[in-house]
């Protein structure tokens, strides 16, 4: 199975909730940018991967395997991760989502009768968007997934700088600034999951933002070289992935984003990824 990564199209953050979270709104994508799922029949339960500091029985993977009852099944789990850590693609979550879908194709046994969406939000924020298959408007506490349907094969260039970025930091710098309240009507994640199922690149260009982009570029030299190399090479879209440290530029041609990425001087240390939108059609 591949478990594809994302990148924010939109990320709006809006008020603290009386829980101590916030509630976000935001317009997710599936890249092809893929870490890979390999479930095969075993005398018992094992799992592997390339990245040692992600082998052990912690791995989202195995977490959601396991929340799906109280016996982990007889099967060789081995994933093989493309995605960069702690980068703000998902890679963690899209893992335990591929299992989750694993499980509902029955490669486990009959798929238990489970809340889906419920146990998806359970093992992470982000997890929930990877079960539908395709972009969508995510709201709430990633609980909320409203798909888009089809979306137009755009192409994304991601550089990702030799930095880790503290989520709960820049939460907490947001909170610290003043911010005008967001009424859904009329809010700008709205407009972008329109443009985008309208293919409107222009507009969905125009529409790109993302509320961590100045908090993480103002803190981060390395995300802000990332940026600034961008906007050299060509870039007229470049945005902040997530809440991590990658960055990205897209355009409807490959060979715009091949020759951005041919045109950046950066460190051999920030690596590049060519890479395009998932073709992921259907609904789920």
């Amino acid at each position: 199975m591949r478990a594809p990564s994302k990148i924010n199209l939109t990320l709006e953050v809006l008020a603290l909730r009386s829980d101590g979270y916030h509630g976000i709104r935001s317009v997710m994508v599936p890249i092809d940018l893929a870490d890979e799922l390999t479930i095969e029949p075993s005398t018992g339960f094992s799992f592997e991967c390339n990245r040692d500091e992600l082998a052990g029985e912690r791995n989202l993977a195995v977490a959601a395997l396991r929340a799906l009852g109280e016996k982990l099944p007889a099967v060789r789990m081995r994933l093989l991760k493309r995605i960069p850590l702690q980068a703000g693609l998902g890679g963690g979550s899209s893992d335990a989502a591929a299992v989750l879908l694993a499980a509902m194709a029955g490669a486990f046994g009959p798929a238990p009768r489970l809340e889906w969406m419920q146990l998806a939000r359970s093992l992470g924020s982000d997890v929930p968007f990877f079960l539908a298959g395709t972009a969508a408007l995510v709201e709430g506490m990633g609980e909320r997934v409203t798909p888009a349907g089809a979306i137009p094969p755009w192409n994304v260039l991601i550089v990702k700088p030799p930095v880790d970025v503290s989520t709960a930091q820049a939460y907490r710098e947001i909170d610290a600034a003043k911010r005008p309240q967001r009424p859904r009507s009329g809010c700008v994640s709205i407009a972008m999951l329109e443009a985008l199922q309208r293919a409107e690149f222009p507009r969905v260009q125009a529409l790109l933002q993302n509320d961590f982009h100045d908090v993480i570029a103002t803190r981060s030299p390395e995300v802000m070289d990332a940026l600034d190399a961008l906007r050299v090479a060509g870039a007229t879209n470049a945005l902040l992935a997530g809440s991590g440290s990658c960055v990205f530029t897209l355009s409807p041609e490959k060979a715009d984003v091949e020759a951005i990425a041919r045109r950046l001087e950066l460190p051999p240390n920030y690596e590049r990824f060519v890479t395009r939108f998932a073709t992921t059609p259907e609904w789920r």
